[in-house]
């Protein structure tokens, strides 16, 4: 949609009837809802002043880029987003030339802009550069880095700030107010851009501009907020409303000629339009279908590993003071929410800042204190030189409870949990345990904080149980694994939910007449093969299923260990997520995707069978 002639009041119009759209679409979809309700005068703003097949606009979090694909040739195809084979709902260049860059993550929307400005410059081309990011990502400390690189480097780029919450710096009183109005209208604008220019080349102008600029800046900054920006090297506008279009507009064609940062600080409300999401913004946030009347979710919630987490830390903090709950902008999300209600002097939000997190824990387990992190293996992956320096080289006592662990289903690449099991294993002295039941959450956990020293990562789902409900521990413990049913011709081995969905494989194959081990692994870092090598030297046969990647897999290491306890073994089969980034989908679709549904793994299974008495 070319939006460069329409009037504002057609502009107008049009954000009232892309946030209906929205609405509409979102309450029968899912997905994010409140970010992309605030931000879409500020979209169609943008839409109205650049070309996005040319011009780079980094969304930051992608989250909050719906309306952009409405306005980009996606608008029919909305009904897909986030399923199988249709719409990501992040940006993903792959599917549009008007998606600049994949954005599933926060606070580094400026640090790219940076290196793409940069190579405008290199490469002698012409192309505008913006950054929309929103102030939760700012507690980020990338986006501190980027910032302060972006105003060193004088490159022309734009910096929108989409604030809709956290209080970047407070005004001082109304003068602040009236001055930032003034500052920010068109006339003054208009005199600021002339002056700068006479002041070029009129003798002695640098000198005389220089002076009067510094005046005023000394002035402002005892008076209007946010001088930490203009003392970073932007050009900084606001704040101003983001519900305003034309304002917004023609901000944007000032800062668009301006040779150098600048940082546009808009002022929107999260779920704009939409009145149960204004009031409740975090249920809000992201939704799974809903009534557009009401806001009622049209499945109520089912109790899920967040909730069981949530209850077990409760149970143990009441147990123990020394417990304390560290989260990165996801309390509600990883289920602390009750835990920083009942011991907020125990509970610490650090904001987007994983390493941070990570780090803080560390010193908080060196001075005897307990401290659990929740958060999603996705996030956690940024915290990797921090749980390697600040905490496993010292041994300190960190528990990391991995939320969103495996296929997470519709965030798709970005979001999904298929690193953790390579990545954790090569950190020396790390224990990763998995429970594959609500039952087995609490006395894992338990254990993790009680009996095990050093970093411990205890891993689940997102969603709910499988087949497997119950706790069964073998003769050593929690640690031990355990064999779920007996049987003489292939060993399937796995690790959290999916030992449910092993059993409904044996099922499966008993019917053909072949019968199964299930062996469910309750600790995978490091490694005890003790029991399925045991079980292999019965059955002859392995299939190891995990929803994970390749590399480093729990497959590939129990296979090593077969190989060195001289076990042998006819055929062993590694049914993962190989080499690859997988896509968005229910979790069910891409099981299926990718070679691990109970049907899938019962096929490989009986191929096995099939194969004679070779050995390998």
């Amino acid at each position: 949609m070319d939006l460069h002639h329409i009037s504002d009041s057609e502009a107008e119009a049009l954000c009232a009837r892309l946030r209906a759209d929205l609405l509409r679409t979102v309450s029968q979809t899912g997905g994010h809802l409140g970010s992309n309700l605030g931000a879409v005068e500020i979209t169609v703003a943008v839409h109205r002043v650049f070309d996005t097949s040319r011009d780079r606009i980094l969304f930051d979090v992608g989250h909050q880029c719906y309306i952009h694909k409405m306005l980009t040739g996606r608008a029919g195809e909305m009904a897909t987003i986030r399923m199988l084979d249709g719409l990501a709902g992040f940006p993903k260049p792959s599917e549009s030339v008007h998606d600049a860059f994949i954005a599933g993550h926060a606070s580094d929307s400026v640090s790219v802009a940076v290196g793409m400005a940069r190579a405008r410059t290199i490469r002698g081309e012409d192309y505008h550069v913006l950054a929309l990011i929103g102030d939760g990502a700012l507690t980020g400390g990338l986006a501190y880095e980027g910032l302060s690189d972006a105003g060193d480097s004088k490159e022309p780029l734009i910096v929108i700030l989409n604030d809709n919450g956290m209080s970047i710096s407070k005004n001082v009183g109304g003068v602040a107010e009236h001055l930032a109005r003034q500052r920010l209208k068109p006339q003054y604008l208009r005199f600021k851009k002339g002056y700068r220019k006479v002041m070029k080349v009129l003798p002695g102008g640098s000198h005389i501009y220089h002076l009067t600029h510094k005046l005023k800046t000394a002035i402002k900054g005892t008076l209007l907020p946010c001088t930490m920006f203009e003392e970073m090297g932007f050009t900084y506008l606001g704040p101003v409303d983001g519900h305003d279009v034309r304002g917004l507009t023609r901000l944007l064609q000032y800062a668009k000629d301006i040779d150098g940062p600048v940082l546009l600080h808009i002022r929107t409300v999260k779920g704009k339009g939409y009145a149960p999401a204004e009031k409740n913004p975090d249920r809000f946030h992201g939704v799974g279908r809903f009534c557009l009347e009401t806001g009622g979710p049209v499945q109520p919630s089912q109790k899920d590993f967040s909730k069981a987490f949530g209850e077990a830390i409760c149970k143990l903090g009441r147990e123990d003071d020394r417990i304390c709950a560290v989260s990165a902008a996801m309390v509600p999300g990883t289920g602390l929410t009750e835990f920083f209600r009942t011991f907020p002097e125990r509970s610490f939000d650090v904001g987007i800042a994983e390493g941070h997190a990570v780090a803080m824990a560390a010193g908080m387990a060196k001075q005897g204190l307990l401290p659990v992190f929740a958060v999603y293996s996705s996030f956690f992956q940024r915290a990797y030189d921090m749980l390697i320096h600040d905490v496993a080289i010292q041994g300190l006592h960190v528990v990391f409870c991995v939320d969103r662990a495996g296929l997470v289903g519709a965030d798709g690449e970005t979001h999904h949990g298929v690193f953790d099991p390579s990545f954790l294993d090569t950190v020396p002295g790390m224990k990763v345990l998995c429970p594959a039941s609500f039952d087995e959450m609490e006395p894992m956990l338990r254990h993790a904080l009680f009996e095990c020293s050093g970093p411990v990562a205890v891993r689940y789902p997102r969603g709910g149980e499988g087949a497997y409900h119950g706790l069964k521990t073998g003769p050593g413990g929690i640690e031990d694994s355990v064999i779920l049913r007996e049987g003489t011709d292939v060993t399937l081995v796995g690790y959290g939910t999916l030992a449910g969905d092993l059993l409904e494989t044996a099922d499966r194959l008993e019917r053909r007449g072949i019968s199964a081990e299930v062996v469910k692994l309750a600790r995978i870092s490091p490694l005890d093969s003790t029991v399925p090598a045991t079980s292999v030297a019965k059955t002859g046969r392995l299939l190891v299923a995990e929803e994970t990647i390749r590399a480093n897999c729990v497959g590939r290491r129990l296979a090593a260990d077969l190989l060195e306890r001289h076990i042998p073994v006819k055929d062993i089969a590694l049914q993962n997520l190989g080499d690859r980034f997988i896509p968005h989908g229910t979790v069910a679709e891409l099981r299926k995707r990718c070679g691990l549904s109970p049907e899938d793994l019962a096929a490989r299974a009986e191929e096995m069978c099939a194969n004679g008495e070779k050995e390998t």
